[in-house]
Order: C-alpha cells, then structure tokens, then sequence
C-alpha cells in the first residue's frame, strides 16, 4: 500500500457516493470537536482546529456546520463526550495496522472492532507491539502538474520539510516533522502551489509486500475498519499489489 499512497490514488480514481461523503463529513465534524475541547475554539490559536476547519472546506462542508462542531467541541448545546483512542492490530501476511478512532461510547466501539476483525482476519495486538513501526510524520502531496521537482524540493527543504518523496507517478509528497508540517504547508501555499491533500500520520518505517489471497482479504478488511462511524484514520505498512487495489 506503499504507506496508503497506491491506495489514496485509486480511491481519488473512483467515483465519491453521498454515503461515502456522510461518513467523511462525520470523521471531519469529530475532529473539529476534538480539536475545539482541547486547544479552545479559537482556530488563530488552535492549530489542529485551523487544519481541521480547512480540511472540512476543502471537502465543501456547509459554513453552519463547522461553526455548530466548534461549539459543541467548546463545550457548546449538543457537546458530545468524545474520546481518541488507537487499536493496533495484526492483519492477513502480518500486516501491522493502526487504526485511530474518536467516539461517545469506546465498548461499543473496541466491540465493532473485534467484530470486523473476527470477520476479515486480523487481531488485536499489545499496545506497543505494532506503533514501533510507524513514524508520526506530516504529509503534503502536490501534483507533479502543479511545479518542477527541484523547484519544490528548494521551497520545501527552504522551509523545514525533512524530504521528498517522488515514487508516486502523479504526485510529489513533501515529508515533515509534526512541528514543522504547518509551517511548510503555509510556505507552499503562499507559493501558490496546487496541495492536493496535506495531513499528518503515521508513516510505516519499512513496507511488507502482500499478493494474491491475503491481499483481496487485507483489503476488504482495511475497508471494513474505514466504513466503521467511529474509525478517524487506518495506518499500514502494507504493500499491495497494484492490480488487487484496482479490482477492490
């Protein structure tokens, strides 16, 4: 899955459904909730509300929406309790998976969890067992239509990002460290250079090749986790074949 990068460009090929939106409009809600009761509803001093507030328009959520997700998140009319959490897990071929959630109810949610797992074959993993293989890194993907790639590794190196990655045939992506990712975001921006989508995640430190039966089942697995309501983000160090991500 090549750290999702396969993965994302498939998806970016195929057609985006309103059930699909839903959910994407749920996930984005919840982390401006989150990111309201932890640093405040104030986006020019939140950096994590300012980024997620920008993630939500990118994906053209209605104004009243967003407004109605800082105030609750404030501590506003309708506040929800909800609470991150992070379940590593063991999927087909060894997979390492980490999948990232915010809910009002975590029985529930560790409950859908095993389900899925129990259907799709994966496990649970010790906390600690899988995290060492992932870098929390910031991400910026740029179209390689948008700027030249050694006019982009000066602006982004100028500007703190740590490397670049070129192996994507459409798509540059900027690497960060956390602290620096919004500051490299903002210089690209002001650059006027096209971000196709800029985030922070986790980064699988080394990749584990996955073919055939095991990658169809990696699969329907992966999206079974992503359809879950209370499912924020899934993390792989899987790479799967190509033409399996295409048939999925």
């Amino acid at each position: 899955m090549s750290g999702h990068s396969k993965w994302a460009q498939i998806k970016r090929k195929k057609a985006v459904t309103d059930r699909n939106r839903g959910r994407l409009f749920t996930r984005l809600i919840r982390e401006i909730q989150i990111a309201a009761r932890v640093g405040g509803g104030d986006p020019d001093g939140n950096p994590r509300l300012r980024f997620a507030i920008e993630q939500a328009r990118k994906n053209s959520m209605p104004a009243d929406n967003i407004k109605r997700a800082i105030a609750r998140g404030a501590g506003g009319e309708g506040a929800e309790a909800l609470v991150e959490g992070a379940y590593e897990i063991y999927g087909p071929a060894g997979v390492a998976i980490i999948v990232e959630t915010a809910t009002d109810n975590k029985n529930r949610t560790v409950g859908e969890i095993r389900h899925i797992l129990g259907k799709y074959g994966g496990n649970l993993a010790e906390s600690g067992a899988v995290s060492w293989m992932f870098t929390k890194s910031g991400s910026i993907t740029v179209p390689r239509t948008a700027i030249d790639e050694d006019k982009l590794l000066e602006l982004a190196l100028d500007a703190g990002a740590e490397d670049l990655k070129t192996e994507d045939p459409e798509y540059f992506e900027v690497r960060t460290a956390p602290e620096d990712f919004e500051r490299v975001r903002d210089a690209l921006s002001s650059a006027k250079i096209s971000i196709e989508e800029a985030k922070i995640g986790m980064i699988p430190a080394n990749l584990v090749a996955v073919t055939g039966v095991d990658a169809s089942k990696l699969i329907k697995l992966i999206e079974a986790l992503e359809e879950n309501d209370d499912v924020q983000n899934v993390y792989s160090n899987a790479d799967i074949d190509e033409a399996a991500l295409i048939e999925s």
